[in-house]
């Protein structure tokens, strides 16, 4: 199989996120030296991870969510994306960063989709036992 039947759209993302995250870096440096292009290579995969850990696990539990037979339009689902938008935007404004805003974002995503999935492995639960 070539390599061009085996890359998908979400390698091209990545390299879109890498680049995105050197170019930065490059951006932003006084001057360009080895040491400074290492450094903006170091930021492009730190920027890649990130984007890995975030991005693919938000859509793993859409994909899950789906996979179990509910629609991304259920309540249960949504809970976490609103709530954590809602945190997101109330930290990012208050604190007056991006940032802080973005990490108060996955982190509440985190905690509460924890929260809903828990619940529903307990409603699940007793609705099985009452079968």
């Amino acid at each position: 199989m070539a390599l061009r039947d085996r890359l998908r759209p979400w390698h091209a993302l990545m390299i879109v996120v890498f680049v995105a995250g050197t170019t930065t870096y490059l951006l932003n440096a006084a001057s360009i030296t080895g040491g400074t292009g290492v450094r903006a290579v170091a930021s492009g995969l730190f920027a890649l991870v990130v984007f890995q850990f975030t991005v693919g696990n938000v859509w793993g539990y859409a994909v899950e969510y789906h996979n179990a037979g509910g629609r991304w339009t259920d309540l249960p689902f949504l809970t976490p994306f609103v709530t954590a938008a809602v945190a997101g935007v109330v930290v990012g404004v208050y604190a007056g960063s991006v940032p802080a805003g973005a990490w108060a974002t996955f982190w509440v995503f985190v905690l509460v989709a924890a929260v809903v999935a828990v619940g529903a492995w307990v409603v699940a639960g007793y609705t099985e036992a009452e079968m």
